[in-house]
């Protein structure tokens, strides 16, 4: 006569497999609870890190810009009394040429005196050219080579700093969006950890908090290669 497992003799190995699954599964469950808890910590600070660091960056920016703006007046300003300077040496200069025409060497005189210190070292470098009998002579002392005007000068000066000044800010700007991207991204990631907690299937669960983490490291390693403010 066969033996028979009876119901009764089976159920305590099928509890005891029943028991060892649940507790199986509670350990990852445990274990995916923990690393969601992980993430959420770490993506919280590093989104406030990020977001203060990109209000930094605008901050640098807009100082930057202002800079830029100060020296672009006083470029201007400069640049308006280097002219002026000009046009009255010029029109000085134009009549020294009458005076001289006119032969009147005395007024002439009273005419080269009046030039600037700039103008009037550029002009007597003009007259060794021989410019009243040399036809390759330059124009005029303001062609020289000598002729500097210190208000031009500066203007010049001003200008080239305000174009890298400006530069300056403009890769402030671009940081400060950069890190704005990444607090974008961070603030994903507690969105997608905040969804897959609501998951009861362990495959999804397990699935999401992943990607999640992925996102994380990869927006944490771009963050860390950015450059402070």
């Amino acid at each position: 006569m066969s033996a028979e497992v009876s119901p009764q003799a089976a159920a305590p190995g099928e509890n005891a497999a029943s028991k060892k699954e649940s507790q199986r599964k509670k350990r990852w469950e445990t274990l995916v609870e923990i690393v969601e808890v992980l993430v959420l910590a770490i993506v919280a600070v590093a989104t406030s890190y990020s977001g203060y660091v990109a209000a930094r960056w605008d901050g640098r920016q807009a100082l930057l810009y202002g800079h830029a703006s100060t020296d672009r007046f006083r470029a201007d300003a400069a640049s308006t009394r280097g002219g002026q300077e000009l046009v009255a040496d010029a029109s000085i200069f134009t009549a020294y040429l009458q005076a001289h025409s006119a032969g009147d060497s005395r007024l002439a005189a009273v005419y080269v005196r009046r030039f600037t210190p700039e103008y009037k070292a550029a002009f007597l470098a003009w007259l060794k050219t021989g410019p009243f009998t040399n036809p390759a002579a330059p124009p005029g002392p303001a062609y020289m080579p000598q002729y500097h005007n210190p208000d031009l000068d500066a203007a010049a000066r001003l200008n080239e700093t305000a174009s890298a000044t400006f530069d300056q800010g403009t890769t402030a700007r671009d940081n400060a969006e950069r890190y704005l991207r990444d607090t974008v991204l961070f603030a994903t990631v507690l969105f997608v950890v905040a969804i897959a907690q609501r998951f009861k299937v362990h495959a999804v669960r397990v699935t999401t908090t992943a990607i999640a983490l992925s996102l994380a490291a990869s927006t944490t390693v771009e963050m860390l290669t950015l450059p402070r403010a």
